[in-house]
């Protein structure tokens, strides 16, 4: 009986009906079956809308969002591919190393790995292909980077998981910093090998004078000063998270204004948009809310950690379960819904098994984000394929092998969990 709202949901998703509405629906089945009451049901409807909206935390993910529209509608991304362009065009495979960067930069500000990649795919794809640089190399340097905002704060999934969770969402943040560097440095490095392996992948350009490289750094500059506040301020905890993302969406509009290049209308655009997308990241919250009361009721994660204790595996072979599991699911679903939907099952295993809260997240947002650029489905995978009109199959060919960035991250912070737990630990 357990099982049936797990097959209700799976059937809604494959027949096209939106993660939140799929999710509420088989929630709200779910604890029919499980109590039998309908009063209940429709008393849990009723209050679980605005207990899960009302959290003040969620204030958080409008404030981020806010702050990415305002850089977009800012040119920022077009700034930071330039500048990054300009200093690294003489490299082989240097292209490539400037997309990784400002995808990195710009996903960061944004907290969007699907916004960097529609918004990179526009301008470093046709600059990489007039310098003869390959489709599968131009197009995996788009995904992989994109990505890099998932760990790099301020980054939504992690708001979401600490939500979740009730872990710290400062801390949280923090953490994704070191492991997000060492994915940048093990991309440059893929890249190196890739080009050395093949030149054909990337020829050599020319070297940008010194004057048009400095003239460069100069319109970023202001950007990389808001992301270094923002960190700061997450660090020091002078501020909360929530206060942090008002703080950075007011800095990237005022950035914009100064600048000359945010509009009255592209502000107005910008709130538009941030509104209707947090009220979908909120309609997936209330889904998900809706589903883990029924499997509050139903002690399905109760069962679940009882069930694996009885085994008496090793912990180490537990967390590398979830990890295959967590890798699967994630090529077929984004990362928001898969959050939600899971961490209602493993946060209470890897809690029950020793395993620091903070460590897994950051272990989580790294097999999130191969899932989004992995076959079958891989989600930012379209969407480069998509924006920059590249044949599918050589998105996932550059993807697949810059990907193992992303696995040599995941097996070091496993083998040395202080790579993520340092920095939140000197944190006031």
């Amino acid at each position: 009986m357990v099982t049936l709202p797990f097959v209700v949901m799976v059937i809604a998703l494959l027949l096209g009906v939106p993660i939140a509405f799929s999710l509420a629906g088989a929630g709200i089945f779910g604890i029919w079956l499980v109590t039998g009451n309908v009063n209940m049901v429709i008393g849990i409807l009723g209050m679980a809308p605005f207990s899960t909206v009302a959290d003040f935390a969620l204030t958080t993910i409008p404030m981020f969002i806010l702050m990415a529209y305002f850089s977009s509608s800012s040119g920022l991304a077009k700034d930071l591919y330039t500048a990054a362009a300009n200093w690294t065009s003489h490299i082989r495979g240097g292209l490539a190393i400037a997309t990784v960067f400002a995808c990195g930069i710009f996903g960061a500000m944004s907290g969007a790995s699907v916004a960097a990649a529609s918004v990179m795919s526009n301008i470093a794809m046709p600059n990489m292909r007039r310098y003869g640089y390959s489709d599968e190399l131009a197009a995996g340097s788009i995904g992989i980077g994109a990505t890099l905002d998932i760990l790099i704060p301020p980054s939504v999934p992690m708001v979401i998981y600490g939500i979740a969770t009730q872990t710290s969402i400062g801390r949280l943040l923090v953490a994704g910093v070191v492991p997000g560097i060492i994915v940048g440095i093990f991309l440059i490095l893929a890249i190196f090998v890739w080009v050395s392996i093949s030149p054909s992948q990337a020829p050599k350009t020319q070297r940008v004078p010194r004057t048009e490289r400095w003239a460069s750094v100069r319109r970023i500059w202001p950007s990389l000063l808001l992301i270094l506040m923002v960190l700061v301020l997450l660090y020091t905890g002078v501020v909360t998270p929530t206060e942090v993302g008002a703080i950075g969406a007011f800095m990237s509009a005022l950035i914009g204004v100064v600048m000359g290049r945010l509009t009255w209308a592209g502000a107005i655009e910008a709130l538009k948009a941030t509104a209707c997308t947090s009220a979908m990241l909120f309609m997936i919250l209330i889904g998900a809310t809706l589903f883990g009361s029924f499997m509050a009721l139903s002690r399905v994660p109760q069962q679940v950690v009882e069930a694996v204790t009885a085994m008496n595996l090793n912990r180490w072979v537990v967390i590398v379960g979830i990890v295959v599991v967590y890798f699967i699911i994630s090529m077929f679903m984004d990362e928001i819904p898969l959050l939600l939907l899971t961490l209602q099952l493993t946060f209470p295993l890897i809690t029950s098994l020793g395993f620091d809260p903070i460590w897994f997240g950051v272990l989580s947002m790294l097999m999130v984000s191969m899932g989004l650029v992995f076959p079958p489905v891989g989600v930012i995978a379209f969407v480069v394929s998509a924006t920059a009109q590249v044949d599918l199959v050589k998105v996932y060919r550059g993807t697949s092998v810059l990907m193992i960035a992303i696995l040599l991250t995941t097996v070091l912070i496993m083998i040395f969990p202080q790579i993520v737990l340092w920095l939140p630990a000197t944190m006031r």
